[in-house]
């Protein structure tokens, strides 16, 4: 028999809907709850990345000092890649049947998993926090340009809003999740369509070939941006969403639909994105202080409204995913609470982390790309982890040892924790994040490279070294380890 975690003393409904409160929380899925098949996973990863936000990309990616060529191969590789490291974190809730920070105790301990645990967790929320900005600046640009603005009055009706489908979805759980999902991919799919055919002529192709070419290291920066924005903050949340598959399920099919559903939209939209910001400067500018509204400037008046829907609904589907999984991320880092109060908890955090945003921020682009590279860098240093174990662990997971201290994962495996620590210092020192004051110590190995000045300090090298140190240097510390555990 399985065995439960925080809150194991819920009663399990295998009929719960949609419009039923998951009481599923951080245990292992029960045998008969599992259902479903790998493509059930394209429809929430589509919906969570189809997000209108993918086209500012172009600006920040074009904002490298690099051609369009260069920034559509650093942008498609960067997408695929990171999704494809999604897609083999999802292995581990087919094989699980277990929230991904719950399956990570494996690596580092059921105690010594607080440190990812908790870098996950505030990657989660910074990702509500920023979902729900961009909704609400979207939404009053949108607004005023139709004269019905009313300063702060209409952007708190619509901040209030949106927040509130975003706690609900993450409150009911699963089931409502996965529904409104599906409404979300066809929705935003079909306006999507409508918005490119639209703004399609404001491209000029003389322009955006005119973009010259920039340096080698230039393009791995923008390739390593799209890989921190895009996939790499989902890894840690990947097998939130498989678990619920049964054991059987085909892997190769689990990687697939997971890596095919996430990656599709953005790749075409960042692609237009580019399209459009080689094309006009002024729009490329007004990116940077409103990523979405700064779209609607090229569309018709009539349009408005749909498009504020698409924008919406694509940052809510995003949000959606993310509310979830950090509610089950405190529940791992062992909060007594009930799932749906653990997402209460963190639709508040949301809510505060927003309202400083949007009232007291200067700008959007500074704290959201320093907040990207900052955790990016331990992140990537505990999906190496992750993966380079869920590699080795060829028998599975052991369920009970998950929450037992005492257990073959034991309390702390100190060997993780400390790659994790050497990692991140060592990535921090490669990467230079000048967008915020708060950020502007790092780049510190910079040094027989140039400095924070030179060729490679923009390259984001850093993130990818992170990646590798956790990957290569699990596989040689705790390959034995691993082997040896039931």
């Amino acid at each position: 028999m399985a065995q439960k975690g925080a809150d194991m003393s819920e009663p399990i409904r295998p009929e719960a809907s949609a419009t039923s409160i998951e009481v599923n929380g951080i245990n292992v899925i029960a045998e008969d709850e599992r259902k479903g098949e790998p493509r059930d996973l394209f429809m929430p990863w589509f919906a969570a990345n189809i997000s209108i936000l993918a086209i500012p990309y172009g600006v920040w990616l074009l904002g490298f000092g690099i051609s369009f060529w260069q920034a559509t191969i650093a942008g498609v590789l960067g997408v695929i890649a990171s999704f494809l490291l999604v897609g083999f974190s999802s292995l581990a809730g087919k094989v699980g049947s277990a929230p991904t920070m719950i399956l990570s105790r494996a690596a580092f301990g059921v105690r010594g998993n607080a440190l990812p645990s908790v870098i996950g967790y505030l990657i989660l929320v910074g990702w509500e926090i920023v979902l729900v900005t961009l909704a609400t600046l979207a939404t009053n640009t949108v607004l005023g340009r139709l004269g019905w603005s009313t300063g702060n009055v209409s952007m708190i009706i619509s901040f209030l809003i949106i927040a509130a489908i975003i706690m609900a979805a993450g409150i009911l759980g699963f089931d409502a999740i996965m529904k409104v999902q599906t409404w979300i991919t066809w929705a935003t799919a079909v306006l999507t369509v409508v918005y490119i055919a639209l703004t399609v002529s404001h491209i000029n192709l003389a322009n955006v070939m005119a973009i010259p070419a920039g340096s080698f290291q230039a393009v791995l920066g923008a390739l390593v941006l799209a890989m921190t924005g895009f996939g790499l903050s989902w890894a840690n949340s990947a097998s939130d969403y498989s678990r619920y598959l049964p054991r059987t399920s085909s892997s190769s099919g689990v990687v697939a639909w997971t890596t095919f559903g996430a990656s599709v939209a953005p790749i075409v939209l960042v692609i237009y994105g580019l399209l459009l910001a080689g094309s006009d400067e002024k729009l490329s500018e007004a990116v940077n202080l409103d990523p979405i509204g700064a779209l609607t400037a090229i569309l018709p008046l009539w349009f408005l409204i749909p498009f504020v829907i698409v924008a919406i609904l694509g940052l809510v589907g995003g949000a959606v995913l993310d509310i979830y999984s950090s509610g089950l991320t405190l529940l791992a880092l062992g909060l007594p609470v009930k799932r749906w109060q653990a997402a209460a908890l963190d639709g508040v955090l949301m809510v505060i982390g927003t309202i400083y945003i949007v009232w007291f921020a200067q700008n959007f682009i500074g704290p959201f790309q320093a907040f990207l590279i900052t955790l990016g860098v331990p992140l990537a240093v505990w999906v190496g982890i992750f993966l380079a174990d869920l590699m080795l662990r060829r028998q599975g997971y052991h369920d009970e040892a998950l929450f037992d201290a005492k257990g073959p994962y034991g309390s702390v495996n100190w060997t993780s924790v400390i790659l994790m620590v050497v990692g991140s210092v060592i990535g921090w020192g490669l990467v230079t994040n000048t967008m915020a004051s708060f950020t502007q110590w790092q780049g510190y190995l910079l040094g027989p490279l140039g400095g924070k000045e030179g060729p490679w300090a923009y390259s984001n090298l850093g993130v990818l070294v992170a990646i590798l140190i956790g990957f290569f240097g699990y596989w040689a510390l705790c390959g034995r380890r691993v082997r040896q555990q039931p």
